[in-house]
């Protein structure tokens, strides 16, 4: 039965594409970040931790094509290997997060009760706090280290998944295939992990693409508050707030090009959740 479905779910998913060109815009530009951060640090020009003094503060230039830093370090070859880390810090916040949340948010959602009152209360008091503050607070707890950005991001982030996943299968725990499931033997637990999660995955996957901006544009602040990676690690919050200093004295392409790599990236992901939106909506792909 499944083997004459795929070329049909293939034509819907060709034919969202082609009724919406940033989509196709979207994909590509998530794919030229993931190449980049795996391949830049092998192809750059320049040493991104070399420091030379006689060439500091050069303008855009032919061997420099983002000119150079303070420190006459590349910032072309700094901007390109900071994408690695950024992602790796987004992608690994956001995938704790969104594990973490949908489990809770899943379980509360089937049983309900007592558990479902505590935790529903405890989501209402930590997103009532200002999450970029929230994981400011957290950073500074926990210690400054990739890690525990990692961990204050993936924290911040887990109400939303909670939530999700809850109200998405509170509806679906009393359907029909529910039903048959348990009238076949099958237990609680089988049912939630083998029917219910499966069928709630969609929404939970735009959710992280979406999340995965938020993700790396919270990184880059609490690096350019100093409370992130610590210099001289090519991060883009830290080269924004080392280039920050350099503006009212017309070294723009310090904090320029930092500032629009991040900004790419972020666009690419709220690009990726709308793509993926309309391709993982059955009403999107008629």
């Amino acid at each position: 039965m499944s083997a004459p479905d795929h070329p049909a779910r293939h034509k819907g998913i060709f034919r969202a594409l082609r009724r919406n060109p940033l989509d196709l815009l979207a994909f590509g530009l998530f794919a030229l970040i993931c190449l980049i951060a795996v391949l830049g640090p092998l192809l750059v020009p320049h040493d991104p931790l070399a420091t030379d003094t006689a060439v500091a503060l050069q303008p855009p230039s032919a061997s420099h094509w983002f000119g150079t830093d303070q420190l006459g370090r590349d910032l072309f070859s700094r901007v390109v290997v900071a994408t690695r880390l950024d992602l790796l810090i987004a992608l690994g916040a956001v995938a704790l997060s969104m594990v973490a949340g949908s489990v809770l948010g899943a379980i509360i959602g089937y049983w309900g009760g007592v558990l479902d009152t505590v935790v529903s209360r405890l989501v209402d008091v930590l997103m009532a706090f200002p999450l970029f503050v929230l994981a400011m607070a957290l950073v500074a707890a926990l210690g400054n280290s990739v890690a525990n950005v990692v961990y204050a991001t993936a924290i911040v982030n887990l109400p939303f998944y909670i939530r999700l996943a809850r109200s998405e299968l509170r509806p679906r725990r009393a359907l029909g295939y529910v039903e048959a499931a348990r009238a076949g033997g099958s237990g609680d637990w089988r049912i939630l992990w083998r029917h219910l999660i499966p069928n709630i995955a969609a929404p939970l996957v735009i959710q992280a693409s979406v999340n995965l901006g938020w993700a790396m544009l919270n990184a880059a602040g609490l690096s350019f508050l100093g409370l992130g990676v610590r210099p001289p690690t090519p991060e883009w919050g830290i080269m924004v707030a080392e280039g920050a200093r350099f503006i009212g004295s017309g070294q723009w392409w310090i904090v320029t090009f930092p500032g629009l790599a991040l900004m790419l990236a972020v666009l690419a992901f709220n690009l990726l959740g709308d793509a993926l939106r309309d391709l993982l909506d059955p009403r999107l792909r008629r």
